[in-house]
Protein backbone atom coordinates (compact mmCIF):
# COMPACT_ATOMS: atom_id res chain seq x y z
CA UNK A 1 0.00 0.00 0.00
CA UNK A 2 1.38 3.39 -1.18
CA UNK A 3 1.56 6.26 1.46
CA UNK A 4 -1.24 8.27 -0.41
CA UNK A 5 -3.45 5.46 0.50
CA UNK A 6 -2.86 5.32 4.05
CA UNK A 7 -4.38 8.87 4.15
CA UNK A 8 -7.75 9.56 5.18
CA UNK A 9 -9.27 11.32 2.60
CA UNK A 10 -12.27 12.67 5.26
CA UNK A 11 -9.38 14.49 7.82
CA UNK A 12 -7.34 16.10 5.35
CA UNK A 13 -5.71 19.65 6.44
CA UNK A 14 -6.86 22.10 4.82
CA UNK A 15 -4.17 24.00 4.97
CA UNK A 16 -0.48 22.55 4.92
CA UNK A 17 2.00 25.92 5.74
CA UNK A 18 5.83 24.74 4.94
CA UNK A 19 9.35 26.41 6.11
CA UNK A 20 11.18 25.22 3.09
CA UNK A 21 15.01 25.26 5.48
CA UNK A 22 17.85 23.56 4.50
CA UNK A 23 19.19 24.61 1.17
CA UNK A 24 22.42 25.84 1.73
CA UNK A 25 23.05 23.35 4.27
CA UNK A 26 22.25 20.16 1.56
CA UNK A 27 24.61 22.12 -1.06
CA UNK A 28 27.39 22.46 1.80
CA UNK A 29 27.25 19.06 2.72
CA UNK A 30 27.90 18.06 -1.08
CA UNK A 31 30.55 20.46 -1.77
CA UNK A 32 28.14 22.65 -3.75
CA UNK A 33 27.60 26.53 -4.16
CA UNK A 34 24.67 27.79 -1.96
CA UNK A 35 22.89 28.78 -5.51
CA UNK A 36 22.87 25.30 -6.24
CA UNK A 37 20.88 24.04 -3.09
CA UNK A 38 18.00 26.82 -3.81
CA UNK A 39 17.96 25.67 -7.47
CA UNK A 40 17.22 22.00 -6.12
CA UNK A 41 15.14 23.46 -4.00
CA UNK A 42 12.52 24.64 -6.63
CA UNK A 43 12.67 21.52 -7.68
CA UNK A 44 11.44 20.28 -4.36
CA UNK A 45 8.82 22.76 -4.84
CA UNK A 46 7.35 20.81 -7.52
CA UNK A 47 7.44 17.53 -5.91
CA UNK A 48 5.29 19.20 -2.95
CA UNK A 49 2.96 20.77 -5.07
CA UNK A 50 1.91 17.92 -7.41
CA UNK A 51 1.64 16.05 -4.17
CA UNK A 52 -0.46 18.09 -2.35
CA UNK A 53 -2.86 18.60 -5.63
CA UNK A 54 -3.02 14.33 -5.92
CA UNK A 55 -3.68 14.27 -1.99
CA UNK A 56 -6.56 17.39 -2.40
CA UNK A 57 -5.18 19.54 -0.35
CA UNK A 58 -6.74 23.20 -0.68
CA UNK A 59 -4.24 25.37 0.03
CA UNK A 60 -0.24 25.09 0.20
CA UNK A 61 1.80 28.02 1.83
CA UNK A 62 5.54 28.11 1.22
CA UNK A 63 7.55 30.58 3.12
CA UNK A 64 9.95 31.40 -0.04
CA UNK A 65 11.22 34.52 1.11
CA UNK A 66 11.52 35.90 4.64
CA UNK A 67 12.02 39.71 5.30
CA UNK A 68 14.94 39.05 7.43
CA UNK A 69 16.21 37.29 3.92
CA UNK A 70 17.28 40.66 2.37
CA UNK A 71 20.13 40.73 5.00
CA UNK A 72 21.99 37.85 3.28
CA UNK A 73 24.70 38.64 0.72
CA UNK A 74 23.29 40.75 -2.06
CA UNK A 75 24.95 38.54 -4.69
CA UNK A 76 22.40 35.60 -2.86
CA UNK A 77 19.34 37.56 -2.68
CA UNK A 78 19.53 38.26 -6.99
CA UNK A 79 19.89 34.83 -7.72
CA UNK A 80 17.12 34.01 -5.23
CA UNK A 81 14.95 36.39 -7.16
CA UNK A 82 16.22 35.40 -10.34
CA UNK A 83 15.99 31.83 -10.02
CA UNK A 84 11.92 32.99 -8.58
CA UNK A 85 11.17 34.69 -12.05
CA UNK A 86 12.50 31.41 -13.90
CA UNK A 87 10.47 29.49 -11.79
CA UNK A 88 7.34 31.28 -12.28
CA UNK A 89 7.52 31.84 -15.60
CA UNK A 90 8.22 27.58 -16.18
CA UNK A 91 5.90 26.55 -14.07
CA UNK A 92 2.79 28.87 -15.54
CA UNK A 93 2.06 26.94 -18.02
CA UNK A 94 2.14 23.45 -15.94
CA UNK A 95 0.08 24.98 -12.84
CA UNK A 96 -2.85 26.64 -15.01
CA UNK A 97 -2.69 23.28 -16.44
CA UNK A 98 -3.22 22.03 -13.10
CA UNK A 99 -5.71 23.99 -11.84
CA UNK A 100 -3.13 25.36 -9.19
CA UNK A 101 -3.81 28.76 -8.39
CA UNK A 102 -1.44 31.39 -7.25
CA UNK A 103 -1.49 33.88 -4.05
CA UNK A 104 1.36 36.04 -2.58
CA UNK A 105 1.49 37.22 0.98
CA UNK A 106 4.44 39.83 2.02
CA UNK A 107 5.29 43.20 1.20
CA UNK A 108 5.55 43.16 -2.52
CA UNK A 109 6.77 46.56 -2.92
CA UNK A 110 10.45 45.12 -1.85
CA UNK A 111 10.19 43.17 -4.97
CA UNK A 112 12.54 44.37 -7.83
CA UNK A 113 9.91 45.37 -10.74
CA UNK A 114 11.02 42.19 -13.24
CA UNK A 115 10.72 39.74 -10.43
CA UNK A 116 7.14 41.42 -8.85
CA UNK A 117 6.06 41.84 -12.63
CA UNK A 118 7.04 38.03 -13.41
CA UNK A 119 4.56 37.46 -9.95
CA UNK A 120 1.65 39.33 -10.88
CA UNK A 121 1.73 37.76 -14.49
CA UNK A 122 1.73 34.30 -12.86
CA UNK A 123 -1.02 35.49 -11.01
CA UNK A 124 -3.10 36.86 -13.19
CA UNK A 125 -2.45 33.75 -15.64
CA UNK A 126 -3.56 31.16 -12.68
CA UNK A 127 -6.71 33.00 -10.74
CA UNK A 128 -9.02 30.67 -12.50
CA UNK A 129 -8.14 27.58 -11.39
CA UNK A 130 -9.85 25.81 -9.27
CA UNK A 131 -7.87 22.96 -7.25
CA UNK A 132 -4.99 23.69 -5.25
CA UNK A 133 -4.15 27.14 -3.89
CA UNK A 134 -0.78 27.94 -3.78
CA UNK A 135 0.41 31.12 -1.75
CA UNK A 136 3.94 31.75 -2.03
CA UNK A 137 5.31 34.04 1.06
CA UNK A 138 7.92 36.79 -0.51
CA UNK A 139 9.41 39.32 1.65
CA UNK A 140 7.18 38.44 4.29
CA UNK A 141 7.49 38.16 8.41
CA UNK A 142 4.72 38.00 10.74
CA UNK A 143 5.87 41.07 12.74
CA UNK A 144 5.86 42.73 9.03
CA UNK A 145 2.47 41.68 8.69
CA UNK A 146 0.70 42.42 12.61
CA UNK A 147 2.46 46.19 12.67
CA UNK A 148 1.08 47.04 9.31
CA UNK A 149 -2.52 45.69 10.45
CA UNK A 150 -2.30 47.86 13.92
CA UNK A 151 -1.12 50.64 11.46
CA UNK A 152 -4.89 49.95 9.42
CA UNK A 153 -6.42 49.30 12.60
CA UNK A 154 -5.36 52.84 14.37
CA UNK A 155 -5.67 54.62 10.87
CA UNK A 156 -9.17 53.54 10.43
CA UNK A 157 -10.08 54.17 14.36
CA UNK A 158 -8.79 57.81 13.60
CA UNK A 159 -10.85 58.27 10.22
CA UNK A 160 -13.83 56.93 12.48
CA UNK A 161 -14.70 53.66 10.17
CA UNK A 162 -13.98 51.86 12.74
CA UNK A 163 -15.04 52.36 16.25
CA UNK A 164 -12.64 50.97 19.14
CA UNK A 165 -15.20 48.37 20.63
CA UNK A 166 -15.39 46.87 16.89
CA UNK A 167 -11.91 45.19 17.26
CA UNK A 168 -12.12 41.83 17.69
CA UNK A 169 -10.34 38.82 16.78
CA UNK A 170 -12.35 38.62 13.75
CA UNK A 171 -11.75 42.39 12.80
CA UNK A 172 -7.82 41.92 13.50
CA UNK A 173 -7.96 38.94 10.97
CA UNK A 174 -9.52 40.91 8.19
CA UNK A 175 -6.68 43.35 8.27
CA UNK A 176 -4.31 40.35 7.96
CA UNK A 177 -3.10 39.25 4.28
CA UNK A 178 -4.46 36.25 4.73
CA UNK A 179 -7.81 37.35 5.82
CA UNK A 180 -9.63 35.42 3.15
CA UNK A 181 -7.08 31.86 3.85
CA UNK A 182 -8.37 29.49 5.75
CA UNK A 183 -5.48 29.32 9.11
CA UNK A 184 -3.19 26.49 8.65
CA UNK A 185 -3.81 23.11 9.74
CA UNK A 186 -0.28 21.40 9.48
CA UNK A 187 3.14 23.69 9.54
CA UNK A 188 6.09 21.49 8.35
CA UNK A 189 9.48 22.74 8.38
CA UNK A 190 12.73 20.91 7.53
CA UNK A 191 16.09 20.73 7.57
CA UNK A 192 16.08 20.11 11.38
CA UNK A 193 15.22 23.09 13.51
CA UNK A 194 12.52 23.29 15.45
CA UNK A 195 11.19 27.28 15.49
CA UNK A 196 8.82 28.97 13.26
CA UNK A 197 11.39 31.68 12.24
CA UNK A 198 8.87 34.51 12.38
CA UNK A 199 5.70 32.92 9.95
CA UNK A 200 2.28 33.35 10.28
CA UNK A 201 2.60 33.37 13.76
CA UNK A 202 -1.24 34.41 14.33
CA UNK A 203 -2.79 31.72 11.83
CA UNK A 204 -0.68 29.09 13.43
CA UNK A 205 -2.34 29.59 16.90
CA UNK A 206 -3.71 26.13 16.60
CA UNK A 207 -1.70 24.29 13.91
CA UNK A 208 -0.25 21.12 14.64
CA UNK A 209 3.35 21.33 14.02
CA UNK A 210 5.82 19.01 12.54
CA UNK A 211 9.53 19.16 12.24
CA UNK A 212 12.19 16.72 10.01
CA UNK A 213 15.65 16.61 9.76
CA UNK A 214 15.19 15.82 5.76
CA UNK A 215 16.96 19.04 4.12
CA UNK A 216 14.28 20.54 1.58
CA UNK A 217 15.94 19.79 -1.43
CA UNK A 218 15.34 16.03 -0.40
CA UNK A 219 11.77 16.31 1.04
CA UNK A 220 9.23 14.70 -1.57
CA UNK A 221 6.04 13.24 -2.02
CA UNK A 222 6.37 10.34 0.32
CA UNK A 223 7.81 12.87 2.96
CA UNK A 224 4.77 15.37 3.08
CA UNK A 225 2.62 12.57 3.33
CA UNK A 226 4.03 11.17 5.89
CA UNK A 227 3.43 14.34 8.07
CA UNK A 228 0.15 14.30 6.73
CA UNK A 229 -0.42 10.90 8.46
CA UNK A 230 1.33 12.03 11.56
CA UNK A 231 -0.94 15.07 11.51
CA UNK A 232 -3.71 12.47 11.18
CA UNK A 233 -2.79 10.44 14.38
CA UNK A 234 -2.79 13.31 16.73
CA UNK A 235 -5.97 14.61 18.45
CA UNK A 236 -6.58 18.29 18.30
CA UNK A 237 -9.35 19.51 21.13
CA UNK A 238 -9.25 23.08 20.79
CA UNK A 239 -8.91 23.63 24.21
CA UNK A 240 -11.88 20.96 25.04
CA UNK A 241 -11.49 17.99 26.67
CA UNK A 242 -11.09 14.41 24.70
CA UNK A 243 -14.28 13.58 26.43
CA UNK A 244 -15.82 16.58 24.43
CA UNK A 245 -14.39 15.51 21.27
CA UNK A 246 -15.64 12.41 21.13
CA UNK A 247 -19.22 13.57 22.17
CA UNK A 248 -19.17 15.87 19.21
CA UNK A 249 -18.28 12.91 17.04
Amino acid sequence: MSLIDKIDKNRLPAHIAIIMDGNGRWAKTRGLERGEGHREGVSAIRRVVEAASKASVQYLTLYAFSTENWRRPTEEVKGLMDLMVYAVSRETADLKKNGVRIRSIGDMERLPEYARTALEECIRETAGGTGLTLVLALSYSSKWELTTAAKKIAADVVKGVLQEGDIDEETFNSYLTTRDIPDPDLLIRTGGEQRISNFLLWQCAYAEFYFTGTFWPDFGEDALYEAIIEYQRRERRYGKTSEQIESEQ
